[in-house]
């Protein structure tokens, strides 16, 4: 069966988390790094939790907590003009430099977001890095209230885009999201960004594990689940030669 449609994604696969680094440096100086990471961290633990119990919040709430909860873990005082200006930066995320010219490689394909985003959040962000212009749709777990990498979440998919799960490639850079939708059926090409020789390195050459190479240790590595993806690629360029 050929693929009829490629699904990104959105946070860590199209759009650089870590471009919130230089906002929370500005804001917090010398928490920058720790910030971000923990962040993400529990913003990702904070939607798992959620599905878990039940008591779904969309992910402006979600993001909004997680970092309130990194704040205070810190100690960090701040006023509500800061903490906006931290959050705000989630509409105005970086893309990946090469996001702009593999997606328009892999038309006439249908082209999409899935995203744990909310509605809100995914509109302002692909408005305003305009890839408005190039997605047949921007697709929000909010439909369903409940976040991936429940099968739920990925049933969107074909709902959205008229298609089965054979049909489909879903391209993430997030270890438990490509677990997630290769579980539910769908073929996955995992962006494999950082390797285990350069984890390794990364450790052997700090006396001290800094907040990135945790978080990359954490959450950039292929988890022991059961389930592999069909495609492991190194960039989101390598996409159009696999689909």
């Amino acid at each position: 069966m050929s693929i009829k449609a490629v699904v990104f994604d959105a946070y860590g696969t199209l759009y650089d988390i870590q471009s919130v680094a230089e906002i929370t440096e500005d804001a917090f100086p010398g928490y920058g790094e720790i910030i971000t990471q923990v962040w993400r961290i529990k913003q990702l633990e904070y939607s798992w939790l959620r599905s878990l119990m039940r008591r779904y919040q969309d992910f402006a709430a979600v993001t909004r907590d997680s970092l309130g909860y990194t704040l205070r873990m810190l100690g960090l005082a701040y006023d509500s003009e800061a903490f906006e200006r931290v959050i705000e930066k989630y509409l105005h995320l970086d893309l990946y430099p090469d996001a702009t010219t593999a997606l328009a490689a892999l038309k006439p394909r249908k082209l999409a977001i899935l995203s744990n985003g909310s509605p809100d959040m995914l509109n302002a962000l692909v408005r305003n890095s305009g890839l408005d212009r190039v997605l047949d749709a921007t697709l929000s777990v909010d439909a369903k209230k409940i976040f991936k990498p429940s099968p739920e979440a990925y049933e969107l998919i074909g709902a959205a885009l008229d298609t089965t799960p054979d049909e489909v490639l879903f391209v993430s850079s997030n270890p438990w999201d490509a677990v997630g939708a290769k579980s539910f059926g769908l073929n996955v090409a995992w962006i494999e960004r950082v390797t285990p020789e350069a984890m390794a390195l990364a450790c052997v050459e700090n006396e001290l594990v800094a907040p990135l190479t945790m978080f990359k240790a954490i959450r950039t590595q292929m988890d022991e689940l059961g389930f592999a993806p069909d495609h492991r690629v190194r960039a989101l360029s390598e996409l159009p030669g696999i689909a």
